[in-house]
């Protein structure tokens, strides 16, 4: 009974972080930096 607490608890915990990162708007949006293509 603990083992499959143990277990889901933890995989519960990586969902909801996987969920908050992947919901951030800075996934949407590249910052370009203008000194990478002064070298092109």
């Amino acid at each position: 009974m603990i083992d499959n607490f143990a277990l889901g608890l933890t995989h519960l915990l990586m969902m909801v972080a996987a969920v908050l990162l992947l919901r951030r708007r800075a996934l949407d949006h590249e910052d370009r930096n203008p000194r990478d293509d002064a070298g092109a």
